[in-house]
């Protein structure tokens, strides 16, 4: 199935003098991007989990590549895991890169260091994270790519801390948001697209999702990824990442804290603020979308204005779905080559 990236709908945006487009030409997908690649027959894995304290985590993560080459971090979403990468990291390897691709907190070997720290799930809480961990594995500066939680993580941290990120790639583009624009009402075919974030409101789905979590994550991937055809194995390789003790705690406290019916820390208040005015994201950035996302995305004209500088979106056809990375991995490895080389 080709995978093509539609040249008639990027679009290229700078406001300042001398801005120069990524200029990134046509990409013939079609013999890359195979039904192996795209998660349904592939066996790949990352070696042995390395772990290191960073910030209030003790943070499991795969590393792949030369250990002196530009860094790119790669970070998955819910209710995914690091194997949304498995082929996306070979390539950016091959390519030279250190490529670093964390548990987030609430996921696989990611593990509080105490038990009295909140399981606190706001997105200001996991970009700082990240964070953490750049400083603790002393990375200044790196390819900050994502989606789901993932991408909504890498544009908090390109929006908040630019000097640590030489480039952004982010499918569904831009994510940040806040409480009080959480609260606002949706037309009613954009509100059942998010009716799991309702039912995590109410004690029935805590505890349905905390006794369901596999079915629950399966289902979301097949309606998120509606023509990705994954087999069992490949969504049992992820679903193993959720039996985290704190995946639950994790998960609930994020979409309770989106509709305002939680709580964040008030050692975030500062970045939350910042975060709900909306700031413009500056670094090199490429934004992406598939053609069959099935999950709640914005159309890429509407945050279109928030990316100033070099700027790319590209439109990935064929049937791909929500999880990108791991649905079209050849397509999201050259955006992050491209965003950080243009």
């Amino acid at each position: 199935m080709n995978q093509l990236i539609d040249q008639h709908r990027r679009k290229f945006f700078g406001v300042a003098a001398g801005t120069v487009a990524l200029g990134l030409g046509v990409i013939d997908l079609a013999r890359a991007e195979t039904e192996a690649t795209r998660g349904s027959a592939s066996n790949a894995s990352f070696g042995p989990i390395k772990q290191i304290d960073a910030g209030v985590l003790n943070v499991g993560y795969a590393e792949v590549g030369p250990s002196n080459g530009p860094v790119a971090i790669l970070l998955h979403g819910w209710p995914y895991d690091i194997h949304a990468y498995v082929d996306v990291a070979p390539i950016l390897a091959k390519a030279g890169y250190r490529v670093i691709i964390p548990y987030l907190r609430g996921y696989g070997t990611t593990q509080f260091l105490s038990s009295e720290t909140p399981r606190n799930g706001e997105p200001a809480a996991m970009a700082v994270d990240i964070i953490e961990l750049m400083d603790k594995l002393d990375i200044k500066k790196a390819v900050i790519a994502g989606f789901d939680w993932g991408a909504r993580t890498a544009d908090i941290i390109a929006a908040l801390w630019p000097d640590r990120c030489r480039a952004l790639v982010s499918v569904s583009g831009y994510l940040i948001s806040s409480q009080a624009a959480g609260n606002a009402p949706l037309p009613p075919s954009a509100e059942l697209q998010w009716w799991y974030q309702f039912y995590f409101a109410t004690e029935r789905g805590r505890l349905g999702y905390a006794k369901y979590t596999h079915d629950f994550a399966k289902l979301i991937w097949k309606l998120a990824s509606p023509q990705w055809k994954f087999d069992d194995a490949t969504f049992n390789r992820s679903a193993a990442a959720l039996d985290n003790k704190d995946h639950v705690a994790i998960t609930i406290h994020n979409y309770r804290w989106r509709l305002g019916l939680a709580e964040g820390e008030p050692k975030f208040d500062h970045l939350e603020k910042r975060l709900a005015e909306a700031p413009v994201i500056k670094v090199p950035t490429i934004t992406m979308e598939g053609d069959a996302n099935g999950a709640p995305h914005p159309d890429p004209s509407a945050y279109a204005k928030k990316f100033e500088g070099r700027y790319d979106f590209r439109l990935i056809t064929g049937g791909i779905g929500h999880n990108l990375p791991q649905e079209a991995p050849q397509a999201f490895a050259k955006a992050v080559i491209d965003a950080d080389g243009a």
